[in-house]
């Protein structure tokens, strides 16, 4: 009989039975993907972005197909804090696997009203961690603004370690000059994790009109387009801060995903895949078990930052 391999992993204290976890934006509150998938086999759920009130997002059209990915406009639109706590989590409360909450907001003080607010119903709404989104490229404030410069960077996630006790992971932008100087100034602010990437700035065109395809002109460009880029990133963080990271951007099949691993990443998201086959985070599972059996890999951690070099 073929012993499993262990697939339990920790990030910023959050205890994962595997790590495979759902990108934020890309797989709603949960609840749509529950008639598809067993939620209870997922490492963790990161829920789509919140803000303080309610957004309507950007205009349509939002979302563009392009070769080998996605552009997507959609602006945060959300239900708000207030939604997502009073009729959101309890239907996930029924779940053993651990929710994180993507957080957003135009100023400073949005952000730590919702980490503060967040942080005193954590426990009876089962909050495992938050995600602080200083890297969204879509929005007309705030969003990818505080996370392009260190200082800001450094300034947001301190300020939201200040008022909760719960694990931060602050998800970065790749569009920057140098990651590494912002990955460091999140460690140094107080982050637990490092979330990396969100998507990167695109546009397209329609040749007819002569107009943009996106409503919004710009949008963030996920899928497989963007993996290698993602690796790499992860790659240089990996070398540069002492904290766990989360990698995704264009993870398809379990292949890219041990890719990510490899290059250092801790646990792994699934995004845009989701939309293309809801079941795709179980197949990943299943497929990184079968590649720890087949190379005899007794622990999924070992994988973690073992590329050859």
């Amino acid at each position: 009989m073929i012993k499993k391999p262990q697939l339990e992993v920790e990030v910023g204290r959050i205890r994962m039975k595997n790590p495979v976890m759902t990108a934020s934006g890309t797989f709603g509150y949960g609840e749509e993907f529950s008639p598809f998938i067993d939620l209870d086999k997922l490492g963790a759920m990161v829920l789509k972005g919140i803000t303080l009130k309610p957004k309507m997002g950007n205009p349509p059209p939002r979302i563009i197909e392009t070769p080998s990915g996605m552009l997507n406009a959609i602006g945060l639109q959300n239900v708000g804090l207030e939604v997502l706590v009073e009729e959101k989590l309890p239907y996930l409360n029924k779940f053993t696997t651990p929710i994180i909450i993507n957080i957003s907001g135009d100023t400073i003080e949005e952000y730590i009203e919702l980490a503060r607010r967040l942080d005193e119903v954590s426990q009876d709404k089962k909050i495992a961690g938050l995600e602080i989104n200083i890297s969204c490229p879509n929005v007309k404030q705030g969003g990818m603004a505080w996370g392009t410069d260190p200082q800001s960077t450094y300034q947001v996630v301190n300020e939201i370690r200040k008022v909760t006790s719960l694990p931060l992971i602050t998800k970065l932008s790749p569009n920057v000059t140098d990651i590494r100087v912002i990955a460091q100034a999140a460690e140094e602010a107080g982050a637990d994790v490092i979330s990396l990437i969100n998507t990167v700035v695109g546009m397209a065109i329609d040749i007819n009109s002569r107009q943009p395809k996106l409503a919004n002109i710009k949008g963030g460009l996920s899928g497989p387009a963007v993996k290698p880029v993602a690796l790499w990133l992860v790659w240089q963080v990996f070398q540069t801060v002492n904290i766990p990271i989360i990698g995704m951007g264009g993870i398809m099949d379990a292949q890219d995903a041990i890719e990510f691993m490899i290059a250092g990443a801790r646990v792994i998201s699934i995004g845009t895949a989701n939309l293309v086959n809801p079941q795709a985070t179980i197949d990943i599972i299943e497929g990184i078990e079968k590649y720890l059996i087949d190379n005899k890999v007794k622990d999924i951690n070992e994988l973690v930052g073992s590329l050859k070099v």
